[in-house]
């Protein structure tokens, strides 16, 4: 279950949580924030996992800023999903991580890669580029 909320009335669990912030994964439209355990938790473990920062380029999206960012109008960016940037970190490495610390879909980008803890396990490229890009580092 999760709840919206704006990101500075979150009901935030800071040993829970500790290397995010829900400024930081709010909207960065209008501060709205989704604050759901399960797919917070999963972040959690990634972090510890790797421990290493993860920047988030993208957390929960109002429906206007998904609309206007080209966003699928049933994406888990409208409860919570992560679109972590690639830089410093090993693409394969991530990805292995995030699998094991309970993430089911993946999105595979460029320069990011889209995590989300939706009930069915799913993999997507987000254009041919990205898919040599990934294929070349020998995950498909």
């Amino acid at each position: 279950m999760f709840q919206l909320v704006h990101w500075s009335r979150a009901a935030w669990d800071c040993a829970r949580w500790p290397h995010f912030s829900p400024h930081e994964l709010a909207c960065h439209c209008c501060g709205e924030m989704c604050v759901w355990p399960e797919a917070l938790d999963a972040i959690a473990r990634l972090r510890r996992a790797l421990d290493s920062p993860l920047a988030i380029n993208s957390g929960h999206r109002c429906a206007l800023h998904n609309a206007r960012v080209g966003g699928a109008p049933l994406s888990l960016h409208k409860q919570l999903a992560f679109d972590v940037a690639l830089a410093a970190h090993d693409p394969a490495q991530l990805e292995r991580a995030a699998q094991a610390s309970g993430f089911r879909g993946f999105g595979y980008g460029q320069s990011f890669l889209h995590l989300d803890t939706g009930g069915t396990p799913a993999r997507w490229f987000y254009g041919n580029r990205s898919k040599a890009k990934w294929a070349s580092l020998g995950i498909f």
